[in-house]
């Protein structure tokens, strides 16, 4: 096997894999290096030239021109009388240099030259790989479902390439088939072994970043600022905008008519619930929009400590908690504050104890309604010695009844 056949043994390999003729013979000469090391000990004596334009190259040994009779070793030596043959003019203790043809070096290593060859490309397709795609961390890939397996789904995508989709990267309400395309974030790029492991995410707030670029132009455009994207993946996300021109309404182009633009954003992650708010640099404005549309009074802001205490009449408690506290906790992520809620008391807030008639028996109830006290405040704000001495009740009965009370109310 000659040079030129050598080289267009990896023609089909090259085409493939995109490798340019240049990098190819930067591969060629580094493992002819690698063979010449392994059946020299050493390439210090050899020059490898490889010529792109014509696609082939030469191997060169140099050896030392010594006296006959004295060489120690036929490959880094050659006697002067066998030198004189080619040349007259040598002398003792020149460089001789003579071409090696690839065949030369024997069936068994030109196969070796193959093996390290193949090698060496797949390396290089790791390498070039690695850098694709550590290039594209952040950004959305989409890749079809090759194999679902337990822990994680196997994606490939138009060009082969394999992404893995972790359970946990997964939206919890996800349901794959094979065959079908996703979309996805890259999220890391690492080497395992070889080969480069790229990790894809659905649940990373940079895959919501990236839908809404694809979904509103003003976001891609610059014209719409993103501060600042939060979510519980499958459940609720927040996110703030803002804008450089004050006659632009950034949460009203993000949403759109009827909620147009947000509907495809939405879908795609399984119907998460998105609230879109105008970012402020005032921490009280920001912490109130981030809790979304409830009642609160007031909001003592420590920027030392990061904290928010937010005063809320109580009706509104559950709505500023939210299902599970997601609510809540969404508003401490915007807004880089912890969030704690005061429930405010008022005059008008109290409850009748007939809502109580599921835990306290209906004739005590009527005990209290005798002598007009028919809210759990007016049962809570007397002693019970009071009470001793207007129902006709035992202490102990009582007691039992303000811790009711308190509980259910006051808590």
């Amino acid at each position: 096997m000659d040079n030129i056949a050598l080289i267009e043994s990896f023609g089909d390999f090259k085409d493939e894999k995109g490798i340019s003729k240049i990098d190819l013979m930067a591969i060629i000469e580094d493992s002819l290096k690698t063979l010449l090391r392994k059946r020299f000990d050493s390439d210090d004596h050899f020059d490898v030239i490889v010529n792109p334009d014509k696609g082939d190259f030469q191997i060169f040994l140099n050896k030392t021109i010594v006296e006959d009779e004295m060489s120690e070793d036929d490959d880094l030596e050659i006697e002067i009388s066998e030198a004189k043959k080619i040349d007259p003019t040598f002398e003792v203790g020149e460089d001789f240099t003579m071409e090696i043809p690839v065949a030369q070096l024997g069936r068994r290593n030109i196969l070796t030259l193959k093996q390290i060859l193949a090698t060496k490309l797949q390396e290089h397709n790791n390498a070039m790989l690695y850098e694709q795609f550590r290039d594209k961390i952040g950004e959305i890939v989409v890749g079809e479902i090759h194999h679902i397996r337990h822990k994680h789904v196997i994606l490939l995508d138009d060009e082969g390439n394999e992404f893995i989709l972790p359970k946990e990267n997964q939206i919890p309400s996800d349901f794959f088939k094979k065959g079908e395309n996703i979309r996805a974030i890259v999220e890391t790029v690492d080497f395992k072994g070889s080969k480069p492991q790229i990790i894809i995410s659905r649940t990373a707030p940079k895959f919501l970043e990236k839908l809404l670029e694809l979904e509103i132009p003003e976001i891609q455009d610059g014209t719409i600022i993103l501060k600042k994207v939060v979510r519980i993946p499958g459940e609720k996300a927040k996110i703030a905008v803002d804008a450089y021109d004050d006659r632009i309404d950034p949460v009203g182009a993000c949403v759109g008519v009827k909620g147009s633009r947000i509907h495809g954003v939405v879908r795609e992650l399984k119907n998460e619930n998105i609230d879109v708010i105008q970012w402020s640099k005032n921490p009280e404005i920001l912490v109130k929009r981030a809790l979304g549309n409830v009642t609160i009074n007031k909001i003592d802001i420590n920027e030392e400590q990061n904290y928010a205490l937010v005063y809320t009449p109580v009706e509104e408690i559950s709505k500023v908690i939210g299902k599970q506290g997601q609510n809540i906790r969404l508003a401490s992520w915007l807004s880089g504050y912890e969030i704690d809620v005061y429930r405010e008391s008022s005059e008008d807030d109290d409850v009748e104890l007939r809502e109580f008639n599921d835990d306290i028996e209906q004739w005590i109830l009527d005990e209290f309604k005798k002598v007009g006290l028919t809210t759990a405040k007016s049962v809570l704000d007397k002693e019970t010695e009071s009470l001793l001495n207007m129902v006709d009740l035992e202490e102990e009965t009582i007691e039992d009844v303000k811790r009711i009370l308190r509980e259910e109310f006051e808590d």
